[in-house]
Parts: C-alpha cells; sequence; structure tokens
C-alpha cells in the first residue's frame, strides 16, 4: 500500500484528499503541524507527497526544498496558484506534477497513478478495481463504497474479482465455480447460487442494486 503525505492547511480540501485516497486502497496522512513539516515527512516516509504552494509559515516552494534535500520521492503540487511562473518554479524546485484547483477528483487520482507508475516499479502497484464507486483493492482483498468497509469473506472477494476484471462480459457460472473452489471434483451448484445471493445482499445494503447481473443460462455480468 502506498503512502501519500498531503501537505494542505484548508481542512475541508486536506480532509476530502485523505477520504478519496484512503477510498482507493492507498495510506493518506495529512501534515498537522505546519512548523514541522519535514519531521512529520520524516516519521510518516511517504512515497508520495501532495503539496500546496500557500501554507501557514512557509510557502509549498520551501517545503519542496527542504525535501529534495533529504529525498527523491515524488511532489505533486496542487494549488490554484496556477500561472505559468508558479507551475515553472514549482517544476524547478523538484516537482513532479501539477494540480490545478479546483480540481476533478478522478484527474487527480489518474495524475497520482501516473506518477506512481514513472517512479515505482508498475509490477508492485497495487491493482485496483473499481465500478460504480466499488472499489476492490486486491493487495488487501478489501471493499471500499464511498470510503465505508465491506466485510467480505474468501468467496465473495473471488466472485467481485472474476467479475470485475472481465468487466463489461459474461462470466459463466462453470468459471466462477473454478474460481471459488478451484477444483475439478463436483460442487453442487446451488452453492454458487447461494454466495451470489449473499453477496449481492450485502452490496444491496450499501447503495448498489443491481451491481450484478443475471444473465439467464449463460452467467453473470458487472456491466
Amino acid at each position: 500500500m502506498y503512502r501519500i503525505l498531503i501537505i494542505e492547511d484548508d481542512a475541508a480540501i486536506a480532509s476530502l484528499l485523505e477520504r478519496h485516497l484512503t477510498a482507493w486502497g492507498l495510506a493518506a496522512r495529512c501534515v498537522e503541524d505546519f512548523r514541522r513539516v519535514i519531521e512529520e515527512f520524516t516519521a510518516f516516509d511517504p512515497q508520495l507527497v501532495l503539496l500546496d504552494v500557500s501554507l501557514p509559515f512557509y510557502d509549498g516552494y520551501h517545503w519542496c526544498r527542504e525535501i529534495r534535500k533529504v529525498s527523491r520521492v515524488p511532489v505533486v503540487f496542487v494549488s490554484s496558484a496556477a500561472d505559468n511562473m508558479n507551475i515553472v518554479m514549482a517544476m524547478n524546485m523538484g516537482g513532479d506534477d501539477f494540480i490545478t484547483k479546483p480540481f476533478d477528483l478522478s484527474v487527480l487520482m489518474a495524475k497520482i497513478q501516473a506518477v506512481l507508475r514513472r517512479t515505482y516499479d508498475f509490477g508492485a502497484l497495487s491493482p485496483i478495481l473499481e465500478h460504480r464507486g466499488a472499489v476492490l483493492n486486491t493487495a488487501d482483498a478489501s471493499l471500499t463504497v464511498q470510503g465505508a468497509r465491506v466485510e467480505l469473506t474468501k468467496n465473495d472477494y473471488r466472485i467481485l474479482q472474476t467479475l470485475l476484471e472481465r468487466k463489461g462480459s459474461v462470466v459463466s457460472r462453470d468459471t466462477l465455480m473454478e474460481k471459488l473452489w478451484e477444483t475439478d471434483s463436483f460442487v453442487d451448484e446451488n452453492t454458487l447460487t447461494v454466495n451470489i445471493a449473499r453477496l449481492r445482499k450485502k452490496l444491496d445494503a450499501v447503495g448498489l442494486e443491481g451491481f450484478i447481473t443475471t444473465k439467464k443460462g449463460l452467467g453473470y455480468l458487472v456491466e
């Protein structure tokens, strides 16, 4: 799980970023003492920093310079000061990207993932499967919906993973049964039906009604 440090003095924006990043399976933390940014940076040891330009005591450029003295961790500036001079200065200070406020959360997430891919081994990134606000993190087999964690059994997880990996395509009952029980031995098909029904009940409870569609005689589909 990648650790993201948020250096943002607007409490509402900082909290929004922390919740969104956590929902995507990342470990996020907000700086609390803007006099001790480097101390908090060192203690958390992040793999990416989101850094505002306008901060109390010292601006983001100062802290980027200080971070660069001790680390090559990627720094993504997030600021409403998006004129060319500020963007150029951010890059010259060691920034890796610049995101303008107000920002779209999906664009922000895409940029963060792109920076992580460029910086670290792509194969080491935790695969994230997402649909309709449901985020399945295959690194720790967790499901979050709008930031809230949903408890999954092993079979719940395997069903969701298989359907989301093939999103838009029908997955046969035989394929699901092989994924769940990994055996050529006979398994009563009703057992799969019961597992699907239990998973649907959990998804319905968090507002994901109709998340899994039944294609009669063919299998199941997430679309």
